[in-house]
C-alpha cells in the first residue's frame, strides 16, 4: 500500500476539499484550530478562489475555504517552497477574505472573523521550537484581544514536528504526522486506524484509489516542485562559489564579503532567468532569440512576477505583450 504525498496541491485539495471530505475537514481544524475541542459540528466547504473586487486587485488561489458552522471563515494554505514575500501574501489572503464579506450584503456589525491556517514545510519563525504558532490582534503591554475578533493567523511548521507513532498524544499531533509523514509509510498505523477521519483521510490518499489522470497530475506537480528546489539550491551553489572566488582574488575581508553578496545575488538572478525560460517552453513552446533576451534582462523582481504569472500566458503574443 503507498499513499500519496498530502503536501503536494493536488493531494491536498484531494483529501481536505472533495466532496466527501467534509468530516475530515472538520476533525482536521478541530485539531489544529480548536486544541481537539469537538468545537466545529459542520461546515461548508467553499470555491478557494478569491477574485479581487476592485480593478487591478490581484486574485489569490487558496488550497481550501471553509465557512464553520459559527459563520467564521477559515482559509487553509499548504505552502512546500518559501518563496519572496511568502508571509506578505498569508496576511493578504487573510484580509481579502475579510474584506470581501461587505461584497456579499454584509454590514459591518454582520463581519464574521477569518482564520488563516497555513502549514509550512519549511521553517518559518527561527526564534521559537513551537511547531503551531497563532498571532492574532491583541495590545501589546497588557496583552488583552480586540473588543471583536477578526482574523487569526496560525502557522504549523512541519520540520519543527519530530514525533514517533508512539509519541502522538493530541489529535493535532496525528493529523501533523498524517501530513508529513503519509508518503513514507506502507500500512495505516493502528493508532490512528481509530480515528474514523484520519483513516478515510488514508482512504483517499491511497494511490491504487485514484484514476491514471490524477496520477498524472500529481506526478507533475511533484516534478515541478522539484525542479523549483533543485534551480534554486544550484542557484545558491553558483552565486556562493563566483564570489568567494571574486573575494578570494580581492585578498581582503571586505573584498571577501562583498564578493560573496554581488555572487550570490547573480547566481540567483541566473537561476530564476533558467527557471523561467524552461517553464515559458514547456508553456508557449519554442522560444525565439529576440524573447529569450528580453528574458534574460529582466531584474531578479521581475522575474518573480513573471513566474507567479507564468500559468496566465496561453499563447507567445501573450507573453511578449507582458515583457518590457
Amino acid at each position: 500500500m503507498s499513499f500519496i504525498d498530502p503536501r503536494t496541491d493536488f493531494a491536498f485539495k484531494k483529501i481536505f476539499a472533495s466532496a466527501e471530505s467534509k468530516p475530515i475537514l472538520i476533525s482536521f481544524l478541530n485539531g489544529l484550530i480548536y486544541q481537539g475541542n469537538p468545537t466545529i459540528q459542520d461546515l461548508q466547504i467553499i470555491d478557494p478562489y478569491q477574485a479581487g473586487k476592485l480593478m487591478g486587485l490581484k486574485d489569490s488561489y487558496l488550497d481550501v475555504k471553509a465557512t464553520l458552522d459559527n459563520g467564521t471563515i477559515v482559509v487553509i494554505e499548504m505552502q512546500v517552497l518559501n518563496v519572496k514575500a511568502f508571509e506578505k501574501r498569508i496576511a493578504y489572503n487573510a484580509a481579502k477574505a475579510y474584506a470581501n464579506q461587505l461584497m456579499t450584503g454584509k454590514g459591518y456589525l454582520q463581519l464574521d472573523p477569518v482564520i488563516a491556517l497555513t502549514i509550512t514545510d519549511f521553517t518559518l519563525f527561527n526564534n521559537t521550537n513551537k511547531v503551531i504558532s497563532r498571532f492574532s490582534f491583541r495590545e501589546e503591554e497588557e496583552h488583552f484581544d480586540y473588543l471583536f475578533p477578526v482574523m487569526t493567523l496560525i502557522f504549523v511548521e512541519l520540520p519543527k514536528f519530530n514525533k514517533s507513532i508512539a509519541e502522538l498524544e493530541s489529535l493535532a499531533d496525528k493529523w501533523i504526522y498524517f501530513i508529513k509523514e503519509a508518503p513514507s509509510l506502507e500500512m495505516v498505523p493502528e493508532s490512528l486506524e481509530t480515528n474514523s477521519a484520519i483513516q478515510q483521510a488514508f482512504s483517499i490518499a491511497n494511490s491504487t484509489n485514484l484514476s491514471r489522470q490524477e496520477l498524472d497530475e500529481l506526478e507533475a506537480q511533484m516534478f515541478y516542485f522539484q525542479d523549483q528546489q533543485r534551480f534554486r539550491e544550484e542557484a545558491l551553489e553558483a552565486g556562493l562559489q563566483q564570489g568567494l572566488q571574486e573575494g578570494l582574488q580581492q585578498g581582503l575581508q571586505e573584498g571577501l564579503q562583498q564578493g560573496l553578496q554581488q555572487g550570490l545575488q547573480e547566481g540567483l538572478k541566473q537561476g530564476k532567468s533558467n527557471l523561467v525560460l524552461r517553464l515559458l517552453t514547456q508553456k508557449v513552446g519554442t522560444l525565439d532569440e529576440s524573447i529569450q533576451a528580453r528574458v534574460l534582462q529582466l531584474s531578479s523582481a521581475q522575474l518573480d512576477s513573471l513566474t507567479e504569472s507564468l500559468f496566465d500566458f496561453n499563447t507567445v503574443d501573450n507573453l511578449v505583450n507582458w515583457l518590457p
